[in-house]
């Protein structure tokens, strides 16, 4: 009956590091990932940024109008 003596701990080998890892260089790895997000969303915005095109020009402002490349050519009203 009852008690907390005892937990059951699997014996299975993972990749992670096991049921409760804890690596001492976390912040580092988190850090590094949270780098490499910033600078691969941020190469996505540039071509993205760089390609978009508007065959009619929108009714209303569009906030990527600001940064588009193509928005003075594309929309004559924009300013």
């Amino acid at each position: 009956m009852g008690g907390a003596g005892w937990y059951y701990v699997p014996k299975v080998w993972t990749p992670a590091g096991g049921w409760w890892n804890n690596p001492k260089n976390w912040r580092t790895n988190t850090g590094i990932l949270g780098v490499g997000l910033v600078l691969t969303s941020f190469m996505i915005f540039r071509v993205s940024a760089a390609k978009e095109r508007r065959p009619v020009p929108p009714l209303k402002h569009i906030p990527s109008q600001r940064w588009c490349k193509f928005a003075k050519i594309d929309d004559p009203s924009y300013k």
